[in-house]
């Protein structure tokens, strides 16, 4: 019973558009709750209070649901039809990670996860529940456990099949199902994602500092970030896909052309000075349905502005031209009386960039006078 079962599932998760379907039963011995703890009492988490406060609850799958006795982990391929890195050549436009280039994956996936739960619950008559990433479950050991992928380097899931490209989901069910082979580690002596990373965010192989991971920085964090990682972060203005797009098993990946993830173009590689000027209406149309949507306006106008200063920090190029650099200046001053605190500290140190001193210390004369926040204040100091 539990053999058909499993050969059933498979069958429906392929029919729902899922790349990946591995099973697993719930262990008893949970490994990563303790790595999961040494990185948070590490104080490796930043400002991500939500793990301190879901700790207990993702110390294991059963902390969710006592009765759950397998799991289903779906994978979603997201492969790019392009090199996610060469988006960071032209400094003049922002680079949005692959996987927020288009609808909010958490719906996507969640949508079909609870396709594949409905039509299990009728079938086979048990209970389950289904989870996203938001959730605070741990997916990714669950996943190797079930035999899609290891957890690299990078720490992220890596398949022999879809390299680093994959969306998971979790259904835990009540069920004694057939388990699939844990997967092994095959990244061998390779460390091409930790040695590629911006920002030296690794404290070495499958040790992450998040506090100094551009993704964290872009999304989680709030507030002015420290100087070197606003250098370092060069025209990548939500996430970062470094360490994602140069794994070595990426070769053996698609494209998800065919998938239900469509991209859209306009978060292609979109000009920086245009999203320097987007007020918040603006903002929620051009991100509507796009997890890019939730981080708001003030940390997305913070990141263009970053990337806007280290574009007019390296002067005119055959991607920013004298012109594209006044434009930017000129879409910088203006947002040097927006409401929000962090734009206007953003867009002061982004103006540093391409002003002659000269130039800045008289805008400084002009503004300092009539601003009264410490962080903005603090960026006007030359």
């Amino acid at each position: 019973m539990a053999d058909e079962a499993s050969a059933w599932i498979k069958q429906e998760a392929a029919k729902e558009g899922f790349d990946a379907c591995g099973i697993c039963l719930i262990p008893e011995v949970w490994a990563a709750s303790d790595r999961l703890r040494d990185f948070v009492e590490a104080g490796l988490h930043g400002q991500m209070e939500w793990l301190e406060t879901t700790l207990e609850r993702r110390a294991h799958p059963k902390s969710m649901w006592p009765e759950a006795k397998s799991a289903i982990v779906l994978g979603l391929n997201y492969g790019p039809q392009t090199d996610p890195l060469d988006g960071l050549r032209d400094k003049s436009r922002g680079n949005i990670s692959v996987y927020a280039r288009g609808d909010d994956y958490h719906e996507v996936v969640k949508k079909k996860l609870k396709s594949l739960g409905g039509r299990m619950a009728r079938e086979l008559q048990c209970e389950l529940k289904v989870f996203v990433d938001t959730a605070p479950l741990m997916e990714k050991p669950l996943a190797a456990l079930a035999g899609i992928g290891w957890q690299g380097k990078h720490t992220n899931l890596v398949s022999r099949d879809l390299g680093s490209w994959l969306f998971l989901g979790v259904i835990l069910t009540n069920m004694e199902l057939s388990a699939d082979v844990p997967e092994a580690d095959h990244c061998g002596n390779c460390q091409a994602c930790l040695d590629i990373c911006p920002t030296n965010a690794f404290l070495g192989p499958y040790r992450l500092d998040a506090r100094a991971c551009l993704s964290y920085l872009t999304i989680e964090y709030k507030g002015a970030w420290p100087e070197h990682f606003r250098k370092a972060t060069g025209n990548r203005i939500y996430g970062c896909d470094d360490c994602l797009a140069i794994c070595p098993w990426n070769k053996f990946a698609k494209d998800a052309k065919e998938i239900r993830l469509q991209s859209r173009e306009a978060l292609h590689s979109p000009s920086l000075v245009e999203l320097a000027k987007l007020d918040d209406e603006g903002f929620r149309a051009m991100f509507a349905k796009s997890p890019v949507k939730r981080i708001g306006l003030g940390s997305f106008l913070r990141n263009v502005q970053y990337a806007l200063g280290n574009a007019i920090r390296l002067g005119p190029s055959t991607e920013f031209t004298r012109s594209g650099n006044m434009a930017a200046l000129n879409a910088l001053r203006a947002n040097l009386s927006h409401d929000l605190a962090v734009v206007r500290a953003s867009a002061v140190w982004a103006l540093k960039q391409g002003l002659v001193a000269e130039d800045f210390l008289s805008l400084r004369a002009d503004w300092s006078t009539v601003e009264t926040d410490a962080d903005v204040l603090m960026e006007w100091q030359v």
